[in-house]
């Protein structure tokens, strides 16, 4: 199948902080909120920018939208000219993992390093599974069946429990979301398949998985370790697919080091 793409679109993105550039990109139906506590983390020695991808978040969507990998690439580089960025370290959660992945692989000169969390090569039965059970329990049994159906498969028991406030807001919020966005997103991520081109992968390489990700098996964090040369890996225990949110802290740490250890590799003094 041919990708294809519609106009071009400005992103709304939140800029912080100076230093080695870090692109956050989110998954389907969410926005740049998630990096919320993670962009507070970064912002003091980095300079992070925390998009909202077309048709999430505050950025527009255009009725001609295809939500084509190649689409979401283009508004990226204009993105990253716009910001007069050469490079950026791209960090990607989820479906923003796949965006990341591909993006490094069609535009490695953009790159500095890549973050995949949450995150594999290619999309497997099992996440295509996931995917369609929302969609029928959105249909058949309505949107609050649907919140907690997200919220039973995006994030560990224990973290829900201990967050109920949250879990509220997560029902409340899908009651007036629009899902078509992030349903055209899921439809070009069901046939996403990079396993081929992953070893060519040169730039720096992390690997973040969570350990009882229900959405994404945790098999896929050690299949891009195994198939990206050089490739770091962090397995969090007791966390669900939503790392971001579960473990920001973790989460700030891991891309913390790992960029600051790419930078001394390519040579750039660490600012003091």
């Amino acid at each position: 199948m041919v990708e294809t793409a519609s106009e071009p679109i400005e992103l709304q993105v939140l800029d912080e902080g100076r230093g080695p550039a870090i692109l956050l990109l989110h998954g389907a139906g969410l926005s740049r909120s998630v990096w919320n506590d993670v962009v507070a983390g970064l912002a003091p020695g980095f300079r992070v920018l925390a998009v909202d991808l077309r048709g999430h978040g505050r950025s527009s969507n255009p009725p001609s939208s295809t939500f084509s990998f190649l689409e979401l690439e283009g508004d990226l580089l204009r993105l990253l000219d716009a910001k007069q960025l050469d490079r950026a370290y791209v960090v990607g959660h989820s479906g923003g993992a796949l965006l990341a992945l591909r993006f490094t692989l069609d535009h490695p000169e953009r790159v500095s390093g890549l973050v995949m969390i949450s995150g594999a090569a290619y999309t497997d039965s099992h996440t295509r599974s996931i995917t369609q059970r929302w969609t029928d329990t959105y249909q058949h049994e309505g949107p609050d069946a649907f919140g907690l159906r997200l919220l039973k498969d995006l994030y560990y028991p224990d973290w829900i429990e201990a967050h109920l406030d949250f879990a509220d807001r997560v029902r409340a919020a899908v009651q007036r979301q629009d899902l078509a966005p992030a349903t055209r997103w899921s439809d070009a991520m069901a046939k996403f398949d990079e396993k081929a081109r992953v070893p060519s992968i040169r730039v720096p390489t992390l690997i973040v998985q969570a350990m009882d990700d229900q959405v994404v098996d945790a098999s896929h964090g050690r299949i891009l370790r195994q198939s990206i040369p050089g490739a770091q890996i962090r397995i969090l225990p007791q966390t669900g697919h939503m790392v971001p949110l579960e473990r920001p802290k973790e989460t700030v740490e891991a891309i913390a080091i790992f960029v600051r250890a790419a930078e001394e590799q390519r040579g750039v003094p660490r600012a003091r």
